[in-house]
């Protein structure tokens, strides 16, 4: 009886499709499958969970501005090795090749909303966003470029800290980029630093954490040492979650957190608002 019914089944037959792997992706948070194509590309968002995947500088850069408004400056063709440090020219080569990019850090001049604004965006495919010499430059640059043409700064961080490979020379970009945003704040204009994931090191320590207003991106790492670093140093318990960007807004290291999705609007309401205020004083920018 049971063998007869499995007889007479019929049974369609299949047809089989080749799927390359780079189409699949899996959530590390959800854990859940799902083709490249179902996922949001202008936020790299989880369809399933909404957790967001790391955003190269161009993306960024495509999600935030005014369509065809980016002009990009200080693209730096040299490759700077101060201590001659075993392979990593050819590391730097590779990456440039990979990622189409020059350094850890892209810099220009867009509009957002009808809004000109200097803006510099760090790239952690990179050697992790580290700040070299090069990255230094370029957001040294940056900002006097703002000062030059009077323009609202933006700056993204997302960075390991100061790069390894340069010793002290990435360390005193600590101190060029915060001289840089010094002179910046004297002229009276407007630094919006957005601390993405992640931000932490010699880059937190600096510029990133100076902006007249300072944003977290939602669920952004933003600390100095890495939590497993300070608890062996100090030997104590760390709060969870105490390097999150929600920890840091709760205990006001923070302005505010926006989410991928309402970043260009928000930061378009913060400058048109900016903008007003300076013409109803007469203020020239």
């Amino acid at each position: 009886m049971i063998l007869d019914h499995f007889k007479n089944k019929s049974y369609r037959p299949v047809k089989k499709v080749d799927i390359q792997p780079d189409c699949v992706i899996k959530c590390p948070k959800c854990e859940s499958l799902f083709f490249i194509d179902d996922m949001d590309h202008v936020n790299k968002l989880c369809p399933h969970c909404g957790k967001y995947f790391n955003m190269t500088a161009w993306e960024r850069i495509a999600s935030l501005v005014d369509e065809g408004s980016f002009v990009e400056y200080f693209r730096e063709k040299k490759i700077r090795d101060p201590l001659k440090f075993p392979k990593y020219k050819e590391k730097q080569l590779s990456l440039r090749r990979k990622y189409e990019l020059d350094e850890g850090v892209v810099c220009g001049i867009a509009s957002i909303k009808n809004i000109k604004v200097a803006i510099a965006v760090m790239d952690t495919d990179y050697l992790m966003g580290s700040m070299g010499t090069t990255v230094g430059e370029k957001i040294t640059k940056t900002v006097e470029l703002s000062i030059k043409k009077k323009l609202p700064l933006l700056v993204f961080s997302a960075s390991g800290g100061a790069r390894m490979q340069e010793g002290m020379f990435s360390l005193m970009q600590m101190a060029k980029t915060s001289q840089a945003i010094a002179r910046h704040k004297e002229k009276g204009l407007l630094y919006i630093s957005i601390m993405t994931n992640p931000t932490t090191g010699g880059v937190s320590a600096s510029f990133a954490s100076l902006g007249d207003i300072i944003i977290g991106e939602k669920n952004a790492l933003i600390g100095f040492a890495g939590p497993r670093v300070i608890k062996q140093v100090t030997g104590t318990e760390l709060p969870p979650g105490f390097q999150s960007a929600e920890f840091l807004l709760d205990h006001g290291l923070l302005d505010m957190i926006l989410s991928r999705e309402e970043m260009r609007d928000r930061l378009g309401d913060i400058l048109e608002i900016h903008t007003n205020v300076n013409k109803s004083r007469g203020v020239r920018r």
